[in-house]
């Protein structure tokens, strides 16, 4: 399975208009900053959107409100598995 995770975009470098320079941006989420890929995303970030990340490529823009939806699911679901296997430490 794979996951993508949204990431705040901290600078972008290069021009959405022209395909012959690296478009790339500079995201962080949870104190970790990533350079990305701009080339697939759906539309021009601005700093400060979110981007939807997967295998260094960003694939989808976010708005912030958007982005904690998201941020507030994955920290639920990584606490359930983490009591779900807690749980299970003590089962035959």
């Amino acid at each position: 399975m794979c996951l993508a995770v949204p990431m705040r975009v901290l600078a972008v470098k290069g021009n959405e208009n022209d395909i012959s320079t690296p478009r790339i941006g500079i995201v962080e989420a949870q104190g970790i900053e990533k350079e990305v890929r701009l080339d697939l995303v759906d539309r021009w970030p601005a700093i400060g959107d979110y981007l939807i990340i997967h295998a260094g490529f960003a694939i989808h823009t976010l708005d912030a409100e958007e982005a904690e939806i998201n941020l507030r699911l994955l920290r639920e679901m990584a606490a359930g598995v983490a009591g779900v296997t807690e749980g299970d430490k003590g089962s035959p």
